[in-house]
């Protein structure tokens, strides 16, 4: 009887965990297990430069890797969730609704930007969460050249100084002058709650993350937090209003709301408490992986974070685990004890770092070549030839 390892989610935990379990059951020569990724496109998005221009570009298709490594999708939203009769539900491409069994379940549902945490943000911030969302703000973008001239129109606020926040800030200059001219007063404000820039990294990379930022022109507005998105700008808590037609929201992102529908402990971003398998703790049949994962990384007790550097391993140790559970083999627990930091800093360069300590080993040009590598060729999709596919979905084979 043919036993199914359904998979929720096509990004980078999805796709790896999906291509790990496939791999399995052909070494073991398995015929009885059928991979499944349900997801609402066949296509593998590269989040993590959705800050770049034209961010419609920066996507995958997947059905060619799938067919060559014997993995079956289907086209769907998943709604819910049925842990006990082993069921999830989900529209189909014309709205219609259907269910698909499953025995083994991998949620790897990703997060979402919430943007209800923020007054008017709903209705007058743009994101680049999401690759519909950053085509979005894309777009607008373009659009103030047909805008007349106004301090409003040439300024750009981002509300939130993490990892997104600055790559998009200091990318931004350069993206604004290549639409509203080489000589426009462009001005781009970082809204911080932290009191130095980079401030949840190290010292050291906080230094060089300012210095790229004055070099740049790129403000930023520490200590301080957003109170009000409006039509018009953004007032923060302090009682300032920056007028500014181009708010961005990019802090407050949480796990998939589909990880709260399971049964389990969860951390303070929703993530699902995991054990070294990454089986949900308290499921016997049900995997999760990614930004829905709270999974321990190495042996001293480090949680992965919710990065592709993260997502992609733990995508291959919960397909590779969910198969050997239906295969009877040993599993593989998860460790990743490497740890690297890459932060793009547009026309500055990059810095880059390694080790939990984020100790800096290169930046500027260096840096930024390292970057390039790093989300062009390691994180991509493996070519659709199984071979190759199989040899790069090993939980074991080299990362970072």
């Amino acid at each position: 009887m043919s036993k199914n390892i359904v998979i929720i989610g096509a990004g980078f935990a999805g796709m790896w965990s999906a291509l790990s379990a496939a791999r399995l059951a052909f070494l073991h020569n398995s015929t009885d297990i059928t991979v499944t990724v349900i997801a609402p496109q066949a296509a593998l998005c590269i989040r993590p430069r959705l800050y770049e221009s034209n961010p419609a570009a920066l996507a995958s298709p997947l059905l060619p890797l799938f067919a060559a490594t014997g993995v079956t999708f289907v086209a769907g939203s998943v709604s819910h969730i049925d842990s006990d009769a082993h069921q999830v539900t989900y529209s189909d491409e014309n709205g219609l609704e259907n269910t698909l069994s499953f025995d083994k379940l991998i949620l790897a549902s990703g997060s979402r930007l919430n943007r209800d945490a923020v007054a008017g943000a709903e209705a007058f911030a743009f994101d680049i969460d999401q690759a519909e969302a950053a085509a979005h703000f894309d777009r607008h973008l373009h659009s103030l050249a047909t805008q007349p001239q106004s301090a409003a129109r040439n300024t750009f606020v981002v509300c939130g100084g993490g990892l997104t926040g600055i790559e998009l800030a200091t990318e931004l200059p350069a993206r604004a002058r290549a639409v509203l001219g080489a000589e426009a007063e462009i001005r781009v404000m970082v809204v911080e709650r932290a009191s130095a820039p980079g401030g949840q990294f190290s010292h050291e990379m906080q230094q060089t993350i300012a210095e790229a930022s004055r070099e740049l022109g790129v403000e930023w507005r520490l200590n301080s937090s957003v109170e009000e998105v409006r039509a018009d700008g953004v007032l923060l808590t302090n009682g300032e209003f920056i007028a500014s037609h181009s708010v961005v929201l990019t802090a407050g992102v949480s796990a998939s709301p589909l990880a709260a529908q399971i049964n389990g402990e969860r951390d303070a971003r929703g993530r699902l408490h995991v054990d070294d398998n990454l089986k949900v703790i308290g499921q016997d049949d049900i995997y999760a992986t990614g930004d829905v994962a709270r999974a321990v990384c190495d042996d001293e007790g480090r949680f992965a974070l919710m990065t592709c550097q993260h997502a992609i391993p733990l995508g291959k140790f919960a397909g590779n685990n969910a198969a050997a559970a239906l295969l009877g083999v040993t599993p593989l627990p998860y460790r990743q004890p490497g740890y690297v930091t890459c932060v793009d800093l547009g026309e500055w360069g990059a810095v880059f770092t390694e080790t939990w300590e984020q100790k800096v080993k290169a930046v500027r040009s260096e840096a930024k070549a390292i970057k390039i590598s790093i989300t062009h060729d390691l994180i991509v999709a493996p070519a659709a030839e199984r071979e190759t596919a199989f040899r790069q979905a090993d939980p074991l084979a080299p990362f970072v």
